[in-house]
């Protein structure tokens, strides 16, 4: 079987023996993935806060009678103060990094305000932080069987509730959850 070179693009699930805090039961979306390490925003761990807190914590004019009640993520343990926007790769944000042909991923205040505004993408998930592995470190953790891989889901990033993703993920991988065994098995 041919190793997978890079798994930007990519869903990560938490095998139910990862205990960590942070990652236990999780959804990972891998932004990048190359010999330097790895950067991905969870998506299945929402904070207490809405889109509309963020927008009157940052001054940004939502310049609408609605308001956005969508729950803010913790996007990981690093730069937990910093804004991650995944989205559908559509406008000219300031910083973007298109990953592949449904989705991107930017950092900057415009697509924030545009957000605001529903002049945005219409698909879009704001996290708070995200989750980094050095060199070899997210290979090692998969070598442990700490995590499962997908090909992006559209609809798990976007449409799925945070907390529905990571059952979900595992049945797009065709996996019964309570069938996974929570220790190593020694012959």
């Amino acid at each position: 079987m041919e190793a997978i070179q890079s798994l930007a693009n990519h869903l990560l699930v938490a095998m139910p023996s990862l205990h960590d805090p942070f990652f236990s039961r999780s959804v990972t979306y891998i932004c990048e993935h190359n010999e330097q390490g790895a950067l991905g925003i969870v998506l299945s761990l929402p904070l207490e806060a809405t889109y509309d807190e963020l927008f009157k914590h940052l001054n940004i004019d939502t310049s609408s009678d609605q308001s956005d009640e969508r729950l803010l993520l913790a996007g990981g343990p690093v730069d937990r103060e910093r804004g991650f926007i995944l989205h559908s790769p559509i406008g000219s944000w300031e910083s973007s990094l298109t990953i592949s042909d449904e989705i991107a991923l930017s950092t900057s205040e415009d697509i924030l305000q545009a957000i605001a505004t529903q002049q945005g993408p219409e698909d879009v998930v704001i996290a708070l932080g995200y989750a980094g592995w050095e060199e070899g470190q997210l290979e090692k953790e998969m070598e442990e069987n700490s995590w499962l891989f997908a090909p992006a889901d559209k609809e798990i990033i976007f449409k799925t509730r945070p907390e529905e993703r990571w059952l979900k993920a595992t049945k797009l991988l065709g996996i019964d959850w309570t069938q996974i065994a929570d220790q190593e098995g020694h012959a």
